[in-house]
């Protein structure tokens, strides 16, 4: 959003909660006793103070509902049909989040039909032939140990409110639990706002999935450290290859649309990459501060050399192809091949004798088993969403802010993407730990309007960006 713009952290109810919860906690603090959530605890968003004249605003347009266990629960768990799903493209932690949501569901709260919608939204269409799968904690308990989604995903279908719907009140479904990205829970947004349209007394709760963290608000979303591990595990391979061969070069692509916060994770987990590219900040390949020039200029003094590129960086030089997939997204040229073959051209042009390797470890990283960190993570993403929905909230997000869980409405979570600053700390530092320049380009005044319009188009929605 806006410098200007006024959140608004307001979070939906279905209505009053009038039933006792079956967890038994402590209202008393003190007691030894895990406590209750209030409805009236919350996180500070704004926590950067810029100007001490101004005290932060203490109401909804600052203060996120913390998450967590309730006294008092909207549903009766032996009324509860609960549906999960999962959207989009595949990412480290799916399996660990649909085995909490369950155990939680099944464990604590003693609901007894619990159905899985297979295949994403298309799970949810009659004539797709896919029908739910019967989840209890007998057939989730081992799929953590496992990568991918044990109900299986696809991408596309979120615009057809109308049918999901009806398959929701046929089924008689009163909490829907929707693991997906951005574009998912904006579609998870639109089913929330057709069941309420029609009366229907079922909770929308999403558990926001994308691999890029690029969520709004939100700390870091799950799979991001496991992605962040796995590359640093190709960025050590690809070093060592560079490093043994003869001017060698190592190129590695990693995930990043519109947001390379993998990417420069892993330059900064690493130590051993010397150029990293991100959508956020532009580069020349051509002239003397370009890219190719400083690559050149490091095999003259270190006679090897690491690039990572984010899959969204440098698509000002390539051809774009206004395409999108099924989940909305702009298809993007490939930066990396085409990185691979400039390299080369370049050197050979020279009569330089070069290496070059080039991996691209995206699918083998989406499919993953979760670090610890990210399993502990999805195991309470997962649990906050059963207690949100078991109390009634709708049309949230389960979010991790400050360090705490909180429930974050769907509207704000999805209404731009998180991008990296090239201002801020994160790639200051990242600048530090690969020695490349600033700015590798030729004409700063153009790089910097060029760097403006690139973060202010990465946080459009993909709709708008077509229109542009």
């Amino acid at each position: 959003m806006g410098k200007n713009e006024i959140y608004d952290f307001s979070v939906d109810t279905l209505g009053e909660c009038t039933v006792r919860s079956p967890i038994e906690l402590s209202t008393v603090i003190g007691d030894c006793r895990a406590n209750y959530v209030k409805d009236d605890s919350y996180v500070i968003n704004t926590v950067n103070v810029f100007d001490t004249s101004k005290p932060a605003a203490l109401d909804s347009s600052n203060l996120m509902q913390k998450a967590g266990p309730r006294e008092y629960i909207y549903f009766d768990p032996k009324d509860v049909k609960a549906g999960i799903c999962t959207c989009g493209g595949l990412c480290p932690g799916l399996n660990d989040v649909i085995r909490a949501v369950v155990r939680c569901l099944w464990n604590r709260y003693g609901v007894r039909d619990i159905r899985g919608f297979q295949f994403g939204y298309k799970g949810f269409f009659e004539e797709e032939g896919y029908s739910t799968i019967a989840l209890d904690p007998e057939n989730v308990d081992e799929i953590h140990k496992i990568g991918g989604s044990f109900l299986g995903t696809s991408r596309g279908g979120g615009q057809r409110v109308s049918d999901i719907v009806n398959t929701i009140q046929k089924l008689g479904i009163n909490m829907m639990f929707i693991i997906g990205g951005d574009g998912t829970q904006r579609g998870s947004l639109d089913i929330a706002n057709e069941v309420e349209k029609r009366g229907l007394k079922c909770a929308i709760v999403g558990i926001p999935k994308t691999v890029d963290n690029d969520l709004q608000f939100i700390d870091r979303s799950f799979g991001f450290e496991t992605a962040v591990q796995r590359a640093k595990e190709a960025v050590a391979s690809i070093h060592m290859e560079a490093n043994s061969q003869i001017n060698g070069i190592g190129l590695v692509k990693l995930m990043g649309r519109e947001s390379g916060f993998i990417a420069t994770a892993a330059a900064l987990a690493s130590h051993e990459c010397n150029f990293c590219l991100i959508p956020e900040v532009p580069f020349d390949l051509d002239g003397p501060n370009g890219l190719l020039a400083h690559l050149e200029e490091r095999l003259k003094r270190r006679h090897h050399a690491v690039i990572i590129v984010a899959e969204g960086a440098g698509q000002e030089l390539l051809t774009k192809t206004n395409q999108t997939d099924a989940s909305g997204n702009i298809k993007l040229a490939d930066i990396g091949v085409y990185l691979r073959d400039q390299i080369n051209a370049y050197f050979k042009k020279k009569n330089i004798h070069i290496n070059l390797k080039y991996i691209d470890p995206g699918y083998q990283i989406r499919a993953s088993v979760t670090t610890a960190s990210d399993s502990i993570y999805c195991e309470r993403l997962g649990n906050n969403a059963v207690h949100a929905a078991m109390a009634g909230k709708t049309k949230i997000v389960i979010g991790l802010v400050h360090d705490k869980f909180v429930h974050i409405p769907i509207s704000m979570a999805t209404a731009h993407r998180n991008v990296v600053d090239p201002e801020g700390a994160l790639w200051r530092d990242t600048l530090d730990a690969t020695s490349q320049p600033i700015l590798m380009v030729n004409d700063v005044a153009a790089a910097r309007e060029r760097m403006r319009l690139m973060v202010e188009e990465a946080k459009m929605k993909p709709s708008e960006k077509i229109k542009k």
